[in-house]
């Protein structure tokens, strides 16, 4: 038997078969297992997966495998390895000396990436600045070029030409300016896709200075025009159709999206939290920054401590469990007759757990709620109590001399010992402890001290999780999103768009509905229709 469970799929009762062929066998199995494990290995090191989430292949529960999983070494049986494994087995790879760890290429990947990110973060600028540098260039090009080629031959520029040059100088002004305020702003993010309508613009900016300049190269500059006053307006028009392209950058830009066409909910993935924004036309990408801010402004902080209460719970329904093996050869029905009594005792009493899970869940939400506003009330208290000391200490500092008077920071730091312990065990009953350092609760009371705030508007901070932006950046994940997307993220949102922002904790799943197309109708009402006549009888009480 243990033979045989030990190599099964293989058959070592033919006589051909001799011991050395069962020990290589036997050898070439522990191989496998050992590279199947430095395979999987890697892998957990590579795939990240959200907390306490289990596989597909194997689900495990805290680190544990579930009841009724095989385990590792029920798996393998006798086959476990022994310490001096690697001396007894000979193996014939083709890894050579030159050959590297899945790790190892991993982390080459990484630092590509972070090499590449500034690169890919300021190359649209650098094209930008380059596009911008030849749009404002190419004006004054064409007017300095003939006059200092064949200054001899040209004719003179009465008053309008330089009206013409005034009027060429304002227009590269406002351009320089219009340019500056669209175009040269600071990122607010790296898209994975390079924005089409940018794109298009950028295109379309230099087939017209190309044009241009070809026009100019076969029309001027080779036959040497000697009018003058129509190489200042050729250069004029050239400022119109840019001061036109950019009109355009700002209707596709700015303009396009600004009227709501979709309406999009999107869902947090631990907690559930639900918001829905109405955005315009935009593409997958860009929509994905627009609801990334959004989140950023109003979702509440995640807080994945408020997430282990229904792990622990889970956790202690899963201990009182017991799953029994009934196919294995040491539970034999017949041989012990009592076990069939007792797993149906177990299994009864996981019932009535089961149908009393309801009142656990009730008393235990009850009894956090009671230790929550207990400790509200004893921070509130505590707080009032110290904003009151202060502003009697205000009224006497208002009576003591200059060098007694204490300092904003200092009586900050007199009166938080007060409310400390109070504030600690709120925020450790509603697990937000994370969430709020000493530093930063110092600098809040005395922010409140400074600009003379009620206590509520201090307590106002702690009693409630605010939005994301309002804590310090190291909980942004600013750089930690992806999009994931069955369509291409250059193309437009529409009627039933799915796509994902992962983060490393939670996902973002976000569904695009369209807004309906509302038709309104008017109702005439006569405004005679609404008077009526009061008749008085003097039998009547009125």
């Amino acid at each position: 038997m243990d033979t045989e469970s030990t190599h099964s799929g293989y058959s070592y009762h033919s006589s051909r078969s001799g011991r050395s062929n069962r020990h290589g066998d036997r050898s070439r199995e522990r191989h496998k297992a050992s590279s199947s494990k430095d395979s999987s290995r890697s892998e957990r090191s590579v795939v990240i997966n959200p907390p306490d989430t289990p596989s597909q292949d194997s689900p495990v529960h805290n680190g544990e495998p579930l009841p009724g999983e095989p385990t590792p070494a029920l798996d393998h049986g006798d086959e476990a390895q022994d310490d001096n494994w690697g001396e007894t087995t000979t193996a014939v790879t083709g890894t050579s000396e030159l050959s590297i760890s899945q790790e190892e290429v991993v982390g080459l990947g990484k630092e590509i990436q972070d090499r590449t990110q500034g690169f890919r973060r300021y190359l649209p600028l650098a094209v930008g600045s380059c596009v911008g540098l030849l749009v404002l260039a190419t004006p004054l090009v064409f007017l300095l070029l003939p006059a200092l080629m064949w200054p001899d031959r040209l004719q003179t520029c009465g008053a309008a030409c330089e009206g013409l040059f005034l009027s060429i100088s304002f227009k590269l002004l406002i351009l320089l300016v219009a340019v500056w305020a669209l175009f040269l702003r600071p990122g607010r993010a790296c898209l994975p896709r390079v924005c089409v309508y940018r794109a298009f613009l950028t295109t379309l900016t230099l087939l017209l200075t190309m044009s241009y300049w070809l026009f100019y190269g076969v029309r001027i500059l080779d036959a040497q025009d000697e009018d003058y006053h129509g190489i200042v307006q050729f250069a004029v028009s050239l400022v119109d159709s840019q001061l036109f392209v950019h009109y355009l950058a700002v209707v596709l830009l700015e303009l396009r999206h600004l009227q709501p066409c979709y309406s999009v909910c999107v869902i947090r993935s631990t907690d559930g939290e639900t918001r829905h924004y109405n955005i315009g036309q935009l593409s997958i990408q860009k929509a994905a920054l627009s609801i990334l801010e959004y989140y950023y402004r109003d979702f509440p902080l995640h807080n994945p401590s408020l997430l282990s209460a229904s792990k622990h719970r889970a956790a202690k329904h899963l201990a009182g469990l017991k799953v029994y093996n009934v196919d294995a050869p040491g539970n034999a029905a017949g041989a012990q007759p009592s076990n069939g009594n007792q797993s149906r005792a177990m299994v009864t009493a996981a019932a009535k757990r089961k149908d009393s899970a309801h009142n656990e869940l009730y008393y235990e939400e009850a009894d956090y709620e009671r230790r929550v506003r207990k400790r509200k009330a004893r921070l509130v208290v505590a707080v009032e109590e110290a904003f009151t000391h202060v502003r009697r200490m205000k009224k006497e500092d208002e009576r003591a001399t200059p060098s007694d008077i204490m300092d904003v920071r200092e009586a900050a730091l007199a009166i938080f010992p007060s409310m400390a312990r109070a504030l600690q065990k709120y925020l450790r009953t509603t697990r937000r402890q994370h969430c709020h350092s000493m530093e930063s609760i110092q600098k809040h009371l005395a922010f409140c001290l400074v600009n003379n705030m009620s206590p509520k508007a201090f307590l106002e901070t702690y009693l409630a999780p605010g939005p994301t932006l309002q804590y310090g950046p190291e909980r942004w994940m600013a750089d930690q999103w992806t999009l994931v997307s069955e369509a291409s993220v250059t193309s437009g949102i529409k009627e039933g768009t799915e796509f994902l922002l992962r983060c490393l904790d939670f996902n973002l799943a976000v569904t695009v509905k369209g807004i309906p197309y509302i038709r309104l109708t008017e109702e005439y009402i006569d405004p005679k229709s609404h008077k009526f006549l009061l008749l008085l009888q003097s039998e009547t009480s009125v």
